[in-house]
């Protein structure tokens, strides 16, 4: 059994889901939220340190997002999330750290949240925030956009775990639409959102809104 624990609103959580989609794992979730302050200690041993997601398999639990992401990827047959030649496999990882390290906070934290998802459970946004994380996204967007043009990952044709950590994120920031303006002005990437939009897996694992 495969149970994939974690928020249905967090991008981190989805990108799991997503890559289980695409290599057709049939899997059970549980619904942790980790902003509670009364997190379960059944799921505070499996992740010290009370975060999401976590994916159990066969007595084993993994947590980590590209940890989990790479177990999925060695444990389960499928088409395969990465790409065997040198250039490719490279640009994968350096796709997800740029999405780790520079993406998430200002496209998801700061222009989705406050644009979007705060308005759509009552609470006030910050228009500053949204200021600061627009801006922020720009270098964001426009290395993507130089990666998509290489033509080595974000090709709009192999789907890979590049794509898995990006589509979440990318899906959250266009609900904005000073995001989705701002993804108009990198082509490539555009070019390379439309693919990824229409994909089953991505489709499938729409957590919506709280009022939705």
């Amino acid at each position: 059994m495969v149970i994939l624990r974690g928020y249905q609103f967090s991008v981190y959580n989805r990108i799991a889901r997503i890559a289980l989609h695409e290599k057709g794992v049939a899997y059970e979730t549980e619904e942790i939220d980790p902003f509670q302050t009364d997190v379960p200690l059944d799921h505070l041993r499996r992740h010290p340190f009370g975060r999401v997601p976590v994916l159990s398999h066969a007595g084993f639990d993994i947590y980590e997002t590209t940890a989990i992401c790479r177990y999925i990827e060695a444990a389960f047959e499928g088409p395969r999330l990465l790409p065997s030649g040198a250039k490719a496999l490279g640009r994968v990882a350096q796709v997800i750290s740029i999405v780790d390290c520079y993406g998430y906070r200002p496209l998801v934290r700061q222009v989705f949240a406050h644009r979007v998802f705060r308005p759509s459970v009552g609470e006030d946004s910050d228009e500053t925030e949204i200021s600061k994380g627009l801006e922020a996204s720009f270098p964001v967007l426009g290395a993507l956009n130089v990666l998509a043009m290489e033509g080595n990952v974000l090709d709009g044709q192999n789907f890979t775990l590049a794509d898995c950590h990006l589509a979440p994120m990318i899906a959250y920031f266009v609900q904005a639409a000073e995001g989705a303006n701002a993804l108009k002005s990198h082509s490539a990437l555009a070019d390379w959102w439309a693919y990824a939009a229409d994909r089953r897996s991505v489709e499938e694992t729409d957590p919506g809104l709280p009022s939705s």
